[in-house]
């Protein structure tokens, strides 16, 4: 079940009548059953409490008002990778223990982003390849923000590259983006594999 049907959504837009279209909520629906059927259970269902804390983090009003990051569908997507990324560079820290639940994530990741673009109506070709195009971005993204954060690279022109995406931002602004990025960071390497499963991520 996509998990922004849990409301661990980006408060992306509806379908223009305000309803996912009847085919997504058919199957979904038709997912549902076969789940409570069968007791399906991948190990993701131990990931929500992070990933909605991760949502939560990214959704914080300080990054869209000092931060200056778009409060728009792009600007929230951006902001969550910026978020997911650090969560990640951290699990990666932590070893073997944490690689299966790292997949489990970014396959909760995924799934997320692909109920919300069926919820607004885009159908499963398409949906592919922007899911395709999604995780590219993540992919590059945690690559650029591994590097600063190892210090091999400034982080400010990264953040204007991928979370800003080249657009004007003042210097104020992207100062505190990158102090507040920076303290999160610092706060994850001191947080256990447990303690991220059970989604403590604020300092």
């Amino acid at each position: 079940m996509p998990i922004a049907s849990a409301r661990l959504r980006l408060n992306m837009r509806m379908h223009a009548n305000g309803q996912a279209p009847v085919a997504t909520n058919r199957k979904r629906n038709t997912v549902k059953l076969l789940k409570k059927l069968f007791g399906q259970d991948d190990g993701r269902s131990a990931m929500r409490p992070l990933y909605a804390a991760i949502i939560a983090q990214a959704r914080q009003p300080d990054w869209y008002q000092a931060g200056n990051v778009a409060d728009t569908i792009d600007g929230r997507f951006d902001m969550m990778n910026a978020v997911l990324a650090l969560v990640l560079i951290r699990m990666e820290a932590l070893g073997a223990p944490a690689q299966e639940p790292s997949v489990r994530l970014t396959e909760m990741f995924v799934e997320d982003m692909d109920g919300q673009l069926r919820e607004l109506g885009i159908g499963d070709v398409v949906v592919g390849k922007h899911i395709g195009k999604m995780m590219s971005a993540l992919g590059g993204r945690l690559g650029a923000y591994r590097q600063a954060l190892a210090g091999d690279a400034p982080l400010a022109p990264v953040l204007e590259r991928n979370l800003y995406r080249g657009a004007p931002v003042s210097a104020e602004a992207l100062t505190f983006v990158e102090g507040r990025l920076l303290a999160l960071r610092a706060h994850l390497a001191e947080v256990s594999l447990d303690g991220l499963m059970a989604g403590r991520l604020a300092a």
